[in-house]
């Protein structure tokens, strides 16, 4: 008979691998976008977004089934308020998405032949910064919680992240553990860990609002109904 953990083991390794991969995805195309971009930030930006959200919407798909593709503790959290996932798990989910975006930051820094932890100089901060960020992580879990399906969810998810991308000033962080990992890498992609409590601040806050206003988009179309 499997033990009681078992059900648990598998979207803890869900989570944990899809983190590691995106945060490898955002960064690893950062660190090449800025290489074969010749200083040319906009072309260096495009290739990260191309990139970031190729994989997110394959991470999204693969892994939705299992864990629900989570890989942002803000999602998790939302998930632990509406009632649909008990808090100790979205404590757990959150703790192997950190770890799992800082590996991902390792192991990107590993590929371009860089010291594996290289912490970022990266300035992001302000308050354009910062609403930029509660505006993409409310956006999110609008998304998020508006999607019928996994299979609807991978291209709307990863179409919100591309758009936000170029119309936030933050270049749409939208996720507490990819900041974290992302503050383990001097690069393109990078954000200086004094940069980084205001950025969870903002994207924690953002994303209460995004549910509060998909709680009253579905009221209201329940009402209608």
């Amino acid at each position: 008979m499997p033990s009681p953990e078992r059900p648990l083991r598998a979207p803890l390794v869900a989570e944990g691998l899809g983190a590691m991969l995106l945060a490898a995805a955002v960064i690893g195309s950062g660190i090449m976008a800025d290489r074969l971009s010749g200083g040319n930030q906009a072309i260096a930006l495009l290739a990260n977004t191309g990139a970031s959200v190729a994989a997110l919407a394959t991470l999204i798909a693969m892994l939705g089934p299992v864990s629900g593709a989570h890989f942002n503790p803000a999602i998790s959290l939302v998930a632990a308020v509406r009632g649909d996932l008990p808090v100790s798990q979205a404590a757990a989910y959150a703790v192997v998405q950190v770890a799992g975006c800082c590996a991902g930051a390792v192991l990107a820094n590993a590929m371009f032949d860089l010291p594996l932890v290289d912490v970022s100089t990266r300035m992001r901060t302000g308050p354009a910064q910062w609403l930029s960020e509660a505006v993409a992580t409310a956006g999110l879990v609008l998304v998020v919680l508006t999607s019928p399906t996994v299979r609807e969810a991978a291209w709307r998810v990863a179409a919100w992240i591309g758009a936000a991308y170029w119309f936030t000033a933050s270049t749409s962080f939208a996720n507490p553990a990819i900041t974290v990992g992302r503050a383990l890498s001097d690069t393109f992609a990078g954000i200086r860990p004094a940069d980084v409590p205001a950025f969870l601040v903002a994207q924690f806050v953002g994303g209460l609002v995004g549910w509060r206003i998909a709680r009253e988009l579905m009221s209201r179309n329940a009402r209608s109904s």
